[in-house]
């Protein structure tokens, strides 16, 4: 009677497990989905700044996303398979792919972390230099472009300030045309509007571009990381649940093997 009593309960007990892993599983996707979304997101919405960046580990966090998320799609529709087979080595697969994308996206989150500390200091090492030397130069048409638009989106003119335009190697080249800024700074571009810089004509923002920037990374960066977190924190009730199921089955087994 007692074992009749213990057969049911681990029917009833992996019943429950069975939908609770479904569960998970459709939530799992649904969060990979997310996932890709973000670092997809993170790459196209603003692309052009990865050019004005000294290191590319911004870019490096959000292709992992990317692959994180894609491999988080693929194994909640394996775990759905292996769910339905009830088979400990399938099961144990995927297990091990919990781990192992909980590890990838705990990689990309120290990376974003680490950036986010040094971020500040990069720019204001890297993005003046950037602007002033490689601006509307030979070869450096997508840095010309990266600039532009930084000055447009965020409605600022130059690194720190619009008068960091007077060191630029176009500003003092015959090709500026009498221009102190370029005519991105301007509030309404036209042509040659660069070469008036007063506040009315141009963007005169406090902390210039670098401000804007740094800003612009670091709200990124913590939707990465907040992102990153959730669906680790998703993986870790499943591998928790998966573990549970695997050793339900594993019982299920011996009992079976010792009623022979």
């Amino acid at each position: 009677m007692s074992q009749l009593y213990r057969g049911d309960q681990y029917d009833w007990v992996a019943v429950c497990l069975k939908y609770l892993l479904f569960i998970f599983n459709f939530l799992f996707w649904v969060g990979g989905a997310a996932v890709m979304a973000v670092g997809i997101w993170t790459l196209i919405d603003k692309s052009d700044y990865l050019s004005l960046l000294a290191s590319s580990t911004f870019a490096v966090s959000a292709y992992i996303l990317i692959f994180a998320g894609g491999l988080v799609m693929i194994t909640g529709f394996l775990g759905c398979c292996a769910v339905i087979r009830e088979q400990r080595s399938c099961l144990s697969a995927y297990f091990s792919c919990l781990l192992l994308i909980f590890l990838i996206e705990l990689v990309a989150g120290v990376l974003a972390y680490v950036y986010y500390q040094r971020l500040s200091e990069e720019l204001k090492q890297h993005l003046n230099h950037t602007m002033t030397e490689n601006y509307a130069q030979p070869g450096k048409n997508h840095i010309t472009h990266a600039v532009d638009r930084l000055q447009q989106d965020f409605k600022c003119c130059g690194s720190n300030h619009s008068s960091d335009w007077q060191y630029s190697v176009y500003i003092s080249s015959q090709e500026a045309g009498d221009r102190v800024v370029p005519d991105s700074c301007c509030k309404t571009i036209a042509l040659q509007c660069g070469q008036r810089d007063h506040p009315s004509n141009i963007y005169k923002v406090e902390g210039g571009c670098i401000t804007k920037l740094e800003q612009f990374l670091a709200d990124h960066l913590l939707i990465i990381g907040a992102v990153g977190i959730g669906v680790a924190c998703l993986q870790l009730a499943g591998a928790a649940l998966t573990a549970c199921f695997i050793y339900l089955l594993y019982k299920e087994e011996e009992e079976e093997f010792s009623d022979m």
